[in-house]
C-alpha cells in the first residue's frame, strides 16, 4: 500500500489559513492597518472601490519596508513582531502570528510600493494568488502603499458568499471606528469610490467618539478613570437617560488592542440594573491598561478574543469604578424634592396664641352605615372638604340602592357580559384593530360557538379555556404576530399612506447607518416613510405609514437599518418582511400592559383567524395548551 500523507503545497495551505483570518474586505483593512500602526505609522490612508471587492488600498508613513523584508513579509510564519514562544505573553504590537500578509496574498492581487526612511529608492512587488510575478525598484515615498485588488477571485465559492456592497460596507465602517477608537493618536481618512467618508485627526478620546459617531455625544458621556496595581482604567459611560434600544455604542480596549468580552460587559450592565429600563442598554467606551504577562491575545486568528489571568479582580473594579463615575456625576436616581404646590407650614413660636377652634358634631355617627362617595368628575370638593353638616345631608339622601352590594355586584357582571357580547360583533369598539386573512373553520382550540371567558395574568399572559384544556397566550407575541400578518398584507396590495408627523424628528446616523440608510431609503419612501436628507449624517423623518400607531419614528427607522445590516439579505426580495416584522415590533402590545377584556377578546379572535397563529415570524411560540388530563394529574 502507497503511502498517502503529503505536504500541503504553501499556496494551498495559505488559502486554508485564509479561511480562518480573511473573512470579508473588513479583515483585511483590519489586518493591513494594524501592521501599520506595528510599522509606527501616525497617518493611514484607506482607499476603497466597490466596497473592498475591486480595491482595498492602505497607505501609511511607517517605517517602510527594505527589498529582502519585503518579499519575505509574505511567506507563511514570518513576522517580525517575535522572536520565541516566550515572546507571546509579552505582546505589545497588533499583529505577530506571521500570517495576514500571506492569507491575503493567496486570495488577490497585491501590488506593494514601500521605502525605508532614510533609503534612497524603494521597491515594488506584484504578487498573485501567492505567485510572485516580480519585484523591482521604484521611486516612491517612505512608507508603505498596499493595494489588494479583486478580493477572492481565485475562490470563485468565497467570492459568491460576500453580501451586497451595502452590507459590506457596513462592516466596513464597524471595523474602521474600532480601528479608529483604539488609536487615538493616529490620523485615518477613509476614501470610498472618491467619496472621502472620515477625515480624522488625532487628538483626546472624547473628540474622536464625537467625530465618529456625532457630535451629540459630548454632552452624553461621563469620564470613568481608575488606577490600581492590577489594572489602569480610563474612557467614558453614558448617561442612563441616554441609553439606547437599539445599536448601542459598546466597545472594549486592553493595551490598545480591541477586544469582545461577555464577562467584562456584564459588569457594566450591573450597574446600570436600576438606573435603567431593561430593554435598553449604555454607550460606553472603557480602555484598560494590563501587563501584558496577564493577559493572552492569542486565542483566536482575528486576535479579537483575549483571556485574562486577573479576570474577577478586574470585573470589581471596573464595578465599582463605573459606579463611582455614576454617582459622582449625579447619573443615579435621586429624590425629587419638589415644593411648588407644597402647602406652607408656618414656624413654630412659643408666644403665639392658637387661631383655630376645634368644632366636635355630637350628632355624627361614625358607625352609621354609609357608602363611600363615588368619583365626581365636575370638581365638586370631596366630602373632607366639606362642612360636616353637607356630609351628613349628603349621605342621608344618597339612594339606598348604593348600599345594595348584591345588585351593584348584578350590575357589574351584567355590564362585563355586554362587554363580551359588543367585542364579539362589533369590532369598532375596540384599540386592537388590523386586518387579517379568514379561515375556512375555528381551530380546534377555540370554541367556535361564541366568545370565551378571557384572564389576563400578570399583564403578560392570556388566560382562555380550549376544548383540550387551558391556553396560555403571550399577548406581545400573539399582537406581532396579528401585525406581521396584516402589514404583509397591506404591502403586497400597496396600501402603506405615509402620514406627515407634527414635528420633524432629527436622527444622526453614524457613518455605517448612513450608507445603509442611503440604500434603502427609495424602498422605505414608497412605504410610507417621509425623509429628508439634512447633510453629513443626519436625517429627518417627517411623516410615517400610518398604519403605524403608539411608536417612535427614531426607533423604527433604527431597527429596519439594524436588520438591514444585520441579515445582510438582498434589500429588493427581502426588505417587505423586514420592515413587516420591524412595524410590528415596534406597534404590537408590550409586555406588563394592561388590557381590558374586550381587547382581550378580540386579540384572541384576530390571532386564530391568521394561518399560522402558533409561532411569531421569528419561530417564538405564540401559545400553549395545558391539557385537562395534566391538569387533574397535577391536582391529584
Amino acid at each position: 500500500m502507497s503511502d498517502i500523507i503529503r505536504l500541503l503545497p504553501d499556496s494551498v495551505a495559505n488559502q486554508i489559513a485564509a479561511g480562518e483570518v480573511i473573512q470579508r474586505p473588513a479583515s483585511v483593512i483590519k489586518e493591513l492597518v494594524e501592521n501599520s500602526i506595528d510599522a509606527g505609522a501616525t497617518s493611514v490612508t484607506i482607499i476603497l472601490k466597490d466596497a473592498g471587492r475591486t480595491l482595498i488600498q492602505v497607505i501609511d508613513n511607517g517605517s517602510g519596508m527594505s527589498e529582502t523584508d519585503a518579499r519575505l513579509a509574505f511567506e507563511r510564519h514570518a513576522t517580525s513582531k517575535i522572536a520565541s514562544a516566550e515572546d507571546l505573553f509579552t505582546l505589545h504590537t497588533m499583529g505577530f502570528r506571521g500570517e495576514a500578509l500571506a492569507s491575503i496574498a493567496a486570495i488577490a492581487q497585491v501590488d506593494l510600493r514601500t521605502m525605508l526612511k532614510d533609503a534612497p529608492l524603494g521597491t515594488r512587488l506584484v504578487i498573485n494568488g501567492s505567485k510572485v510575478e516580480s519585484q523591482t525598484p521604484e521611486a516612491c515615498v517612505p512608507g508603505s502603499n498596499l493595494m489588494v485588488k479583486n478580493l477572492f477571485f481565485n475562490v470563485p465559492a468565497r467570492r459568491k458568499f460576500l453580501k451586497k456592497d451595502t452590507v459590506e460596507m457596513s462592516a466596513i465602517m464597524r471595523e474602521f471606528e474600532r480601528l479608529a477608537l483604539v488609536n487615538i493618536g493616529v490620523d485615518f481618512t477613509l476614501i470610498s469610490n472618491d467619496v472621502t467618508l472620515h477625515s480624522l485627526r488625532r487628538g483626546p478620546l472624547k473628540q474622536r467618539i464625537c467625530e465618529l459617531f456625532g457630535k451629540n455625544l459630548d454632552k452624553q458621556l461621563i469620564p470613568v478613570e481608575t488606577d490600581t496595581s492590577i489594572v489602569s482604567l480610563n474612557g467614558f459611560i453614558g448617561l442612563p437617560a441616554n441609553a439606547r434600544k437599539r445599536n448601542p455604542l459598546q466597545y472594549f480596549m486592553v493595551n490598545g488592542r480591541n477586544m469582545r468580552h461577555p464577562y467584562f460587559h456584564k459588569a457594566v450592565m450591573q450597574c446600570y440594573e436600576h438606573l435603567i429600563p431593561a430593554d435598553e442598554q449604555p454607550n460606553y467606551f472603557i480602555n484598560l491598561h494590563v501587563d501584558p504577562e496577564t493577559i493572552d491575545v492569542n486565542i483566536h486568528p482575528t486576535k479579537n478574543e483575549i483571556k485574562f489571568e486577573n479576570e474577577q479582580a478586574i470585573w470589581q473594579i471596573l464595578s465599582a469604578a463605573i459606579r463611582d463615575s455614576l454617582g459622582r456625576f449625579n447619573a443615579g436616581p435621586a429624590i425629587d424634592f419638589d415644593v411648588e404646590d407644597a402647602p406652607e407650614i408656618p414656624v413654630f413660636s412659643p408666644d403665639a396664641t392658637a387661631t383655630h377652634e376645634l368644632i366636635i358634631d355630637d350628632a355624627y355617627n361614625p358607625f352609621a352605615r354609609t357608602a363611600p362617595d363615588p368619583i365626581d368628575w365636575t370638581g365638586t370638593p370631596p366630602p373632607s372638604r366639606r362642612s360636616s353638616s353637607e356630609s351628613r345631608h349628603s349621605f342621608a339622601t344618597r339612594p339606598a340602592a348604593l348600599n345594595d352590594w348584591e345588585k351593584l355586584y348584578d350590575d357589574f357582571m351584567r355590564k362585563r357580559d355586554e362587554g363580551l357580547s359588543t367585542a364579539a360583533t362589533d369590532h369598532r369598539t375596540t384599540r386592537i384593530t388590523v386586518e387579517a386573512p379568514l379561515i375556512d373553520a375555528a381551530p380546534e382550540t377555540v370554541h367556535a360557538d361564541g366568545p370565551q371567558p378571557v384572564l389576563q395574568l400578570n399583564n403578560t399572559y392570556i388566560i382562555t379555556p380550549a376544548r383540550d384544556g387551558l391556553m396560555v397566550i403571550d399577548q406581545h407575541r400573539a399582537h406581532l404576530r396579528v401585525l406581521y400578518d396584516s402589514y404583509l398584507q397591506q404591502a403586497d396590495r400597496h396600501e402603506f399612506v405615509a402620514q406627515a408627523t407634527m414635528f420633524p424628528d432629527l436622527v444622526e446616523l453614524s457613518a455605517a447607518q448612513n450608507a445603509v440608510l442611503n440604500d434603502i431609503a427609495p424602498r422605505l419612501r414608497e412605504l410610507g416613510f417621509i425623509l429628508t436628507y439634512r447633510g453629513e449624517t443626519t436625517w429627518s423623518i417627517d411623516g410615517i405609514p400610518s398604519i403605524v400607531k403608539d411608536s417612535s419614528p427614531r426607533d423604527l427607522l433604527l431597527g429596519m437599518i439594524e436588520t438591514v445590516t444585520e441579515t445582510g439579505e438582498e434589500l429588493e426580495s427581502t426588505l417587505r418582511d423586514r420592515v413587516a416584522l420591524t412595524l410590528a415590533k415596534g406597534s404590537a402590545i408590550s409586555r406588563g400592559r394592561t388590557m381590558t377584556i374586550a381587547e382581550m377578546d378580540r386579540l384572541v379572535s384576530d390571532l386564530f383567524r391568521l394561518h399560522s397563529p402558533a409561532l411569531t415570524p421569528e419561530g417564538k411560540t405564540v401559545f400553549t395548551i395545558l391539557p385537562l388530563d395534566h391538569l387533574a394529574h397535577m391536582l391529584g
